[in-house]
């Protein structure tokens, strides 16, 4: 096991209640593990700005079906960049609405230029990138 450091953080009593309550509702054993947590998920997010690092990543993407020729444009871009992707799965949401989940892996920079193109499309609703490791292989 790694060694361990002490320090002390001072926060606002409304702050710290707050994340006490974070603490309790995601089951965290402690402030530490989940102050750990939080500072991975940030250096990872940190790590991934080397547009050429190395990485894995999940884009959502929550859209309109009845748009014309997104569904179409959709499938085009990911055929494009079909090296990156590892794997899709497509949800429908109710009549309109839809969830693509797209795993991909490769340069932080492609990826983040991937995702910036699908959330530019009319009829894409929201979409939410989440880099999964720092220099993945």
């Amino acid at each position: 096991m790694p060694s361990l450091t002490r320090f002390s953080v001072s926060l606002e009593n409304d702050l710290l209640e707050r994340f006490d309550e974070l603490v309790a509702r995601k089951g965290y054993g402690s402030r530490s593990e989940a102050l750990r947590d939080l500072i991975r998920g940030t250096l990872i997010q940190e790590g991934v700005r080397n547009p050429s690092a190395r990485t894995a990543a999940v884009l959502a993407i929550v859209y309109e079906h009845t748009t014309r020729d997104l569904g179409h444009r959709l499938t085009e871009i990911q055929h494009e960049h079909n090296k990156m992707i590892v794997s899709t799965m497509h949800v429908h949401i109710d009549r309109t609405r839809c969830l693509e989940v797209v795993l991909l892996r490769g340069q932080a920079g492609r990826i983040r230029d991937l995702a910036n193109a699908v959330t530019a499309m009319r009829g894409v609703l929201h979409t939410h990138l989440m880099f999964a490791c720092e220099e993945c292989s």
